[in-house]
């Protein structure tokens, strides 16, 4: 998301996230006293080691930061520096200096996860800590991994993703949410992490398919796009072994093209669309996530109208229902219209996810106080309601 400033950071700055906050406190207020929860995952301030940008950050995030918790996993913003641990050598290409030699530091002192999870530095430099962790909230188990440390089979990572997802008790959270910073799937010109999305596709596709994760939220490239069922680039019918991906880095950092040109932008290309490309949006915002134990749903709200642009439902029984008939669908989407029971501020649910550039994530269990942040360590929400 990265936060505005009355100076300029960036050739392409990040004004949009002005709104984005504005939209995700809106909808914050409107759940009222439900328990909450935010998810921003990865690319964070981008401060990139300048350290006051972390303190507009934080200002800008206060108001929806001090009424709920602020989950958060690492981003190549966060992290990437040339001697870091591990960088095999097809992530040569991949992993560079995007973290301005923060090296994790500020990102690990400044977040405390669930958790216990580290990685050495291989420097001076303290450990860097909130790598991956999960939790349940509601009707829902959230597992939170990182694309910018060891994720590949024999890892601590890989093996704490597979015990973890092993042991979900669907019965009491049918439905399971992975979420992590560069995306398995993107039809974007980021061609530069080809080597990793192949990675991924091998080490991890297999672990998601295997234990039936329903849906899988990424950030990185700077726009939505939502995929069909999937798996290894087939589509399928339902979310069971073929889980739903979707990109959401949308929520205030202009540096990537959208998928049509624009005034101010005439060079930038059109990426093609395939068939497995189900939506894709052009328009800055953030996502939100509803579930109840036999529905979740995930939308997609534009910063300009504050108003929903693209909206899937996914049944416990594994269907999959793209669309709404009173959503105006953008031109980049390919959606069957079906009928839904889904409401805009919910009445009900055990879940709302606001999900937002690299993921903004609201969720609440029913019946369920919110907390505020000021605890010394971190409590996990009850997940027995409904």
């Amino acid at each position: 998301m990265g936060t505005s400033t009355p100076y300029s950071t960036f050739i392409r700055t990040q004004d949009e996230s002005i709104s984005t906050m504005k939209w995700i406190l809106r909808d914050i207020e409107a759940i009222g006293d439900k328990h909450a929860f935010i998810s921003h995952i990865g690319d964070i301030s981008y401060a990139r080691g300048y350290s006051w940008l972390w303190d507009h950050f934080f200002t800008q995030v206060e108001p929806v930061a001090s009424k709920v918790p602020y989950h958060v996993c690492i981003g190549n913003h966060e992290y990437d520096w040339p001697l870091q641990p591990w960088k095999p050598d097809w992530a040569n290409a991949v992993y560079g200096t995007d973290g301005g030699g923060e090296c994790g530091v500020p990102y690990s002192l400044k977040f405390n996860m669930p958790g216990n999870s580290s990685d050495s530095t291989g420097t001076r430099a303290p450990a860097t800590r909130n790598l991956y962790y999960s939790f349940d909230t509601g009707a829902v188990h959230f597992v939170y991994i990182s694309t910018e440390t060891n994720f590949v089979a024999g890892s601590s990572q890989y093996n704490f993703i597979k015990q973890d997802l092993e042991s979900v008790d669907r019965s009491k959270t049918p439905f399971v949410v992975v979420q992590g910073h560069r995306p398995m799937y993107t039809t974007s010109n980021e061609n530069r992490d080809a080597p990793m999305r192949n990675k991924m596709l091998e080490h991890l596709e297999p672990l998601f398919t295997k234990y039936n994760v329903t849906l899988a939220l990424w950030g990185h490239v700077h726009r939505y796009e939502r995929f069909c069922p999937v798996n290894n680039f087939i589509c399928g019918s339902t979310w069971k072994g073929f889980p739903v991906h979707a990109v959401i880095g949308m929520a205030g950092q202009d540096w990537q093209p959208i998928w049509e040109p624009r005034s101010d932008h005439p060079n930038d290309p059109i990426f093609p669309q395939p068939a497995r490309s189900m939506f894709r949006g052009g328009e800055f915002g953030y996502t939100k996530l509803v579930a109840t134990k036999e529905k979740l749903t995930l939308t997609y709200v534009g910063n300009h109208d504050g108003k929903m642009h693209d909206m899937v439902e996914f049944l416990a029984s594994g269907e999959v229902l793209s669309g709404d008939d009173s959503v105006s669908v953008d031109a980049g989407a390919r959606i069957g219209v079906v009928d839904s029971t889904f409401s805009w501020y919910v009445k009900g649910a055990s879940v709302l996810v606001l999900g937002a550039f690299v993921g903004y994530i609201l969720g609440y269990a029913s019946h369920s106080r919110k907390q505020n942040g000021n605890k010394a360590s971190w409590t996990p929400v009850k997940s027995e309601d409904t």
